[in-house]
């Protein structure tokens, strides 16, 4: 390297690590309103005034509503070197980093991260544009996708967010997921008097319902099918002539995505044919799996693992069950990772007894140990950030790794079910959608 500046500089760390400490009052608060208000999808409208409030004050450019989006927002900072730089025409040397900040999951995380990262640029006078994202709706229809159309990720160098979860883990298996609803149409009679009139829309979906668990056990234990029946008629004594259910399925790759999803449309075509009914299917998300890049994921753990974050052997975290995220799209259009922290304790132990999106989770996630967690996850993002904007070689390494796991035209990678087979034998793990 011709230039050896990194944020493992002693002096530029601190900058970073004393930035954001000296933010943890006014982030505990900002992370308690957001806990006290929860709100829907695409309807976070608390969290997106707190939050742009937050990070305008510390000088970033706020977009609001942005991307067409009520409740996204983005916001900007260009270090005065990187403004001169600009100024002389010379913008092509600017690299930019991006921070997601979710609504649902412990947004400050984010805010810190960035923080951090344009403190340290401004104390050493280095050179980067830093956009944080204030992403909607991850729990339903996934906004990242929806910003992702909107162009909201184009020219990042790299883009990282990090999770809360019941354990530290980098290497987190991150599922793919698909969803529907599917609706089956019959026709009513009278249960008793002439039942042989109707057409039981119940009967399909209750065929659909019994049609995937039986593919279940087909499928590797990586996949995931999941269904839910959300109508099943009026009354007992009525044939239902209409019926309704959600249906969800995983992989932990893009080509065995395409295979579950096979198998699930078969069952649900072959239960309106079975009895008669006829279907629809809306198709309500697709979230990739996340691609790990390895450079930005070594860079992170090392930095995490130095402020006291300990972590299980790679092969053990790989192995971990997991959910699915938007931001695995968006790690499908630059070079990104999804860390997941450990709010239940500092010490490296897997907590089984609570798990995301349980009752037990949500009030942990209010707690002190919660806090000092996501600090941790914050510097650890702020740091390998900064070594994006002004590490010499580290940008490029990023990339060259990007490019050869996703090439381009491609909607996912090889099909990894052989490394993941412990998944099925181990209870706790990372936890998203």
């Amino acid at each position: 390297m011709t230039n050896t500046i990194s944020a493992g500089d002693p002096k530029i760390a601190n900058d970073v690590k004393q930035a954001i400490d000296s933010e943890t009052a006014t982030l505990r608060e900002v992370s308690l309103q957001i806990h006290s208000n929860p709100e829907l999808g695409y309807e976070e409208v608390f969290a997106h005034k707190i939050l742009t409030d937050y990070i305008e004050e510390r000088g970033f450019t706020v977009t609001r509503h942005a991307y067409d989006l009520k409740t996204a927002f983005v916001a900007e900072y260009v270090s005065p070197a990187a403004k001169a730089l600009i100024a002389d025409g010379h913008g092509d040397k600017v690299r930019t980093i991006g921070f997601i900040s979710e609504m649902d999951a412990l947004p400050f995380v984010g805010l810190a991260s960035a923080v951090g990262t344009k403190v340290a640029l401004e104390k050493n006078n280095l050179i980067g544009r830093i956009k944080l994202f204030g992403t909607p709706a991850e729990e339903t229809t996934g906004g990242k996708i929806d910003m992702i159309n909107k162009g909201a990720f184009e020219g990042l160098d790299a883009c990282m967010m990090s999770h809360p979860a019941p354990a530290d883990v980098v290497y987190c298996t991150i599922l793919s997921v698909g969803g529907m609803t599917v609706e089956y149409f019959g026709k009513a009679s009278h249960a008793s008097a002439s039942p042989w009139e109707g057409v039981n829309a119940l009967d399909a979906m209750v065929h659909a319902y019994n049609g995937l668990a039986l593919v279940r056990q087909q499928t590797a234990p990586t996949s995931r099918i999941h269904c839910v029946i959300t109508n099943g008629g009026a009354a007992a004594n009525i044939i239902p002539d209409y019926a309704s259910g959600k249906i969800m399925y995983r992989a932990t790759s893009a080509d065995d995505h395409a295979k579950v999803y096979d198998a699930v449309m078969k069952v649900v075509n072959a239960a309106a044919d079975a009895t008669g009914c006829t279907v629809k299917i809306t198709k309500e998300m697709e979230y990739q799996p996340v691609p790990i890049n390895e450079h930005l994921a070594s860079r992170y753990a090392s930095y995490t693992a130095g402020l006291g974050v300990k972590y299980l052997p790679r092969a053990v975290q790989e192995s971990l069950p997991s959910g699915s995220t938007d931001m695995g799209n968006v790690a499908h259009v630059v070079p990104g990772i999804h860390p997941v922290f450990n709010i239940v304790g500092l010490n490296g132990e897997i907590d089984r007894s609570v798990s995301n999106h349980s009752f037990g989770f949500v009030a942990q996630a209010k707690a002190e140990v919660a806090h000092e967690a996501s600090l941790r996850s914050a510097k650890g993002l702020a740091l390998t950030g900064l070594d994006v904007l002004i590490e010499e070689g580290f940008a490029a390494s990023i990339k060259d790794s990007f490019e050869r796991q996703v090439p381009k035209g491609s909607s996912g990678l090889s099909s990894l079910e052989q490394k993941f087979k412990a998944m099925a034998g181990i209870g706790a793990g990372c936890g998203c959608h």
